[in-house]
């Protein structure tokens, strides 16, 4: 019997109304568990970011890294196969053991976490490697209080979706690359080097247990950690575990495949993370340098000096083989690169200034030059330069004068090529960091007032090595070779080189057995800045150009640190080592020299053979006598300012008046008072006021008139 028509219409709408509610609530758990869009295996590998970048040498080896992105450490992308399959395997066992079986969610693993937590017991777990691949991929995924039931789903779909698009191989590489170990740590490369100093594929059983016991808590103890491993493999022995779990999550330690060598040019020339930069560094030179500057430094102790820099250059290329802006130790500014740092440049100038007056024919290195005292009247006042040891020889040759670094010599050359002129040539010569013009450095430029880089230093005395042509040194690999220009001519830098290598010529300065001397032929000059501040020695032979600086980059001054006992050792070191295969060879002499045998009268230096520009040449040479010199009033000196101090009887404060040149018959004249013979060692004592002190030859005539006052 039918039942009646009417409660079988009723049932069928229920029915109806019982399908569509279900449709709506599928489509509603559709929706609500739809996963989010996750990129391609290949998408995710191009935009892999490492953390750091890495400089290389020459050759390919690894120099240095460091850490351009902070929000995670993580270094280059790691291949599967680079990676040992101990720690595959571990990894795999401990975190998802049916990976190979299941296509995205172990339903097993599921069912046994819904029993453990009805049970009220803690479950294990049941995310596989590939939905927490998807959470990687999608943060929203594991983003924190997503953990209800719709939040799971939304990840086993988007499990499922990346089993169905990337390969097993593949989402356990991701795994691998993503996962968070300890810390900043991101991705089995980071973890290994930082954990245990290892690459991936060097890594241990021991090293794999530890590493997949931190997965599921990586800010764990030690002791924890070990408990974990322990659990994963009841065969390997609990106690070296824990010791495996203590070692590794001590104290960070530095990435030990990084060698360190090159920290301030990697500072220099990483600048975007996931860089790699193949520099013009021979990483063996790059060595030489940085042990002979320690072993310096060490030696000499931070009570006398703290910070140095080493320059090497191929002089046939312009290739930079090291570059050492600093080695560490006792430092007190470690992170400033001084090879970098401008720094008072001292007596490392007066080669250049020697090579323009000897171009121009002004000296040559066999000229008499007077190293006695002069007093010069400049804008900023009297300037009155010293020698180093505050001692003064007398009439010498400017071969001698530039080899002993002779200031006053130095500074009556640069009287003849004038200060604007040198100050041009030196920024011919790469010195960028003279911005001023030569009234702003006066006289002093001579001496080395101006601040320069180790590396302006380095290409300046390579293009004295290269004839007088300079060009700009290469760093990068890439770098392109830039057009040599002549700023000396071929002579006068043969010359100049031949006086820096003239051990003879610096003996009364710096003695016979000096760190300059070399078994070998190399020109170097050494310098100090002002207060002890800055050290160097910078030389070159046929083949490399070496630039040393030592000082403290805080700026306070060195103590008991000379050219030749602080910079000028580590350049022996590094010259000797570099030359170990071959010795240095001196370069030819280029057409326009000539070479003459020279006597010197009243035996003021031995006879030698010494060089001139052809067609200059002399074979005797003698200090120019009083009568060939012009008459004048060497002190006091024009617009000096002089002070009566009141509590020194007045005729104890007298002036001495100095004369130089042929003044026999000459007097002189104090305002309109007549003084007496200028050659009968007049002393003044003038009253305060301004005065005009006349020099006049026997018929009247004022040969010299200067200005100065007395308060």
């Amino acid at each position: 019997m039918m039942p009646p028509a009417g409660p079988r219409r009723l049932s069928t709408r229920i029915a109806l109304i019982l399908i569509a509610l279900a449709a709506a609530g599928l489509f509603a758990l559709h929706a609500l568990t739809f996963p989010p869009p996750l990129p391609g295996y290949a998408a995710v590998r191009a935009g892999w970011h490492p953390s750091e970048a890495w400089l290389y040498d020459r050759d390919g080896r690894l120099l240095d890294s460091i850490r351009v992105d902070y929000r995670a450490r993580r270094l280059a992308w790691t291949p599967l196969a680079a990676v040992a399959p101990v720690v595959r395997e571990t990894i795999v066992a401990a975190e998802d053991r049916r990976f190979a079986r299941h296509g995205g969610v172990d339903w097993l693993a599921a069912l046994s976490a819904v029993r453990a937590r009805l049970d009220g017991r803690r479950s294990r777990g049941a995310s596989t490697l590939s939905m927490q691949v998807a959470g990687y991929l999608a943060p929203a995924l594991a983003a924190p209080g997503a953990r209800g039931w719709l939040d799971k789903l939304r990840q086993m779909r988007a499990a499922w979706a990346l089993e169905s698009a990337w390969s097993k191989d593949q989402i356990l590489e991701a795994y691998l690359n993503l996962a968070g170990f300890r810390g900043e740590s991101q991705g089995i490369a980071a973890a290994a080097l930082a954990l245990f100093g290892k690459a991936p594929d060097a890594l241990g059983r021991a090293d794999a247990l530890v590493l997949a016991a931190l997965l599921p808590d990586p800010r764990g103890s030690a002791g924890v950690v070990a408990q974990r491993a322990c659990a994963l493999a009841p065969d390997v022995d609990c106690a070296t575990l824990h010791v495996a779990a203590v070692d590794a999550l001590g104290p960070a330690r530095a990435l030990a495949l990084d060698p360190g060598l090159a920290p301030h040019l990697a500072v220099r020339l990483l600048t975007s993370a996931g860089m790699k930069v193949t520099t013009t560094l021979d990483s063996h030179a790059q060595r030489i340098a940085i042990a002979a500057l320690r072993r310096q430094l060490q030696g000499l102790g931070p009570t006398r000096v703290r910070d140095g820099a080493v320059i090497v250059v191929d002089n046939a290329t312009g290739d930079v083989l090291a570059y050492v802006g600093g080695v560490g130790g006792a430092s007190t500014a470690a992170q400033v690169d001084g090879a970098a740092a401008y720094r008072q440049a001292g007596s490392t100038l007066k080669p250049f200034l020697y090579a323009q007056v000897f171009e121009k024919g002004y000296l040559t290195p066999a000229s008499i030059l007077d190293d006695s005292p002069v007093q010069l009247d400049t804008a900023s006042g009297l300037y009155v330069p010293q020698n180093y040891d505050r001692a003064f020889k007398g009439p010498v040759s400017a071969r001698t004068a530039l080899a002993g670094s002779l200031n006053v010599p130095a500074v009556r050359t640069l009287l003849l090529a004038g200060v604007e002129d040198f100050r041009d040539r030196l920024w011919d010569s790469g010195y960028r960091g003279l911005t001023e013009d030569g009234a702003y450095y006066g006289y002093s430029l001579a001496l080395g007032s101006a601040e320069v880089t180790l590396l302006e230093q380095a290409a300046a005395f390579r293009a004295l090595a290269r004839g007088g042509q300079w060009a700009p040194l290469r760093l990068r690999d890439g770098d392109p070779r830039g057009t040599p220009r002549a700023v000396y001519s071929p002579a006068a830098a043969w010359m100049v080189g031949d006086i820096l290598a003239d051990s003879d010529a610096r003996a009364q300065s710096f003695g016979l057995d000096s760190a300059l001397r070399l078994p070998f032929w190399a020109a170097a000059k050494t310098g100090t800045s002002k207060g002890m501040r800055d050290n160097w020695c910078i030389g070159y032979s046929d083949r490399f150009t070496v630039a040393v600086w030592v000082g403290n980059l805080e700026g306070d001054s060195m103590r008991a640190v000379s050219g030749t006992s602080g910079a000028a050792p580590v350049w022996r070191q590094v010259m000797m080592a570099l030359h170990a295969d071959r010795p240095g060879r001196a370069p030819p002499m280029p057409p326009g020299v000539e070479a003459r045998r020279i006597t010197f009268a009243a035996n003021l230096e031995p006879a030698r053979t010494d060089y001139f520009l052809k067609g200059t040449g002399q074979a005797a040479l003698a200090a120019a006598p009083a009568a060939a010199r012009r008459p004048r009033i060497v002190s006091p000196v024009g617009g000096s300012v002089y002070a009566l101090d009141p509590d020194i009887p007045p005729d104890r404060q007298r002036l001495a008046v100095a004369v130089a040149g042929e003044v026999a018959g000459h007097r002189l004249l104090l305002d309109r008072r007549d003084l007496g013979p200028a050659d009968s060692g007049i002393q003044l004592l003038p009253a305060p006021g301004a005065h005009r002190l006349r020099l006049v030859d026997p018929g009247g005539r004022a040969v010299d008139t200067i200005l100065f006052t007395v308060r």
